[in-house]
């Protein structure tokens, strides 16, 4: 591999680590990344490229000012965030970009093409995604005391759930009328458990058949944020987990209230 030091690696100019750091910032944002894992991986790498910056991350874009360090040579770029859905394969593969470039084991030219690899990479395969993820929920409701049979019921429930979660937003449905509509289906197939009196527990197959759509991450980065002192992006990031919190409430609520049930 080549490295910074040797003659083929030219320096960059501050317009293209400009460009590059916005889409690498813009791209971490989108994929999950909390504020302070974006600012760490930035300063690394624009040390490396030898090169001042200041930044602003805002909950839909970043924003970057790059310079040299006698001041002959900056440019500043707005970019807006990358809408590709929480990803810790991308998450994970940035991060480790920014540390190869650090300690100088890729020059400039070799940290685009890795970028645009990392960028391009291939979703998951869904079928195991859906499958991974039903057994997880199922998982769930054994942790709360749920019996084999609430057990299969939060597994149809979930494939169910999750599939049509899938096919929504592959349709680019608004995300929390997706929210509404997987846990509205879902409580549904899960209340045949309590309607036709399967199993000793089918309140906790009602209970769990949702857990799937839970934003942990949402939360767990808003509150990482609010830590660091990133009040906006853990604000907005909070509500919109609150959003869908509310969202998959309601269609809870709404299958239970279909299905004329009355859980105490």
């Amino acid at each position: 591999m080549t490295t910074c030091n040797k003659p083929l690696c030219k320096q960059p100019t501050a317009k293209e680590v400009a460009i590059f750091l916005v889409d690498y910032s813009t791209w971490l944002l989108g994929c999950g990344a909390t504020c302070i894992r974006i600012e760490k991986n930035v300063q690394r790498m624009a040390e490396a490229f030898d090169m001042e910056y200041d930044m602003v991350i805002m909950p839909s874009n970043v924003q970057i000012s790059v310079r040299n360090h006698d001041y002959t040579d900056s440019f500043s770029l707005v970019g807006r965030k990358h809408k590709t859905g929480i990803s810790f394969n991308i998450n994970t593969r940035l991060s480790k970009l920014s540390w190869d470039i650090a300690d100088h084991k890729i020059g400039f030219e070799e940290a685009l093409t890795r970028f645009e690899e990392i960028t391009h990479t291939p979703p998951t395969n869904k079928w195991l995604v859906l499958l991974l993820a039903s057994l997880a929920n199922m998982s769930f409701c054994r942790l709360f005391t749920g019996d084999g049979v609430a057990m299969l019921v939060v597994f149809i429930a979930t494939m169910v759930g999750y599939r049509l979660k899938q096919v929504l937003l592959e349709y680019k449905v608004d995300v929390r009328f997706v929210f509404f509509c997987s846990a509205f289906s879902s409580s549904i197939i899960a209340a045949g458990a309590y309607l036709f009196n399967w199993g000793s527990t089918p309140d906790i197959a009602i209970g769990t058949s949702v857990l799937y759509l839970i934003p942990g991450i949402p939360y767990i980065n808003s509150v990482s944020d609010m830590l660091d002192g990133h009040y906006i992006c853990a604000f907005s990031r909070f509500i919109d987990a609150l959003i869908l919190t509310a969202a998959l409430s309601t269609g809870l609520c709404g299958g239970m209230m279909l299905m004329d049930l009355k859980l105490l």
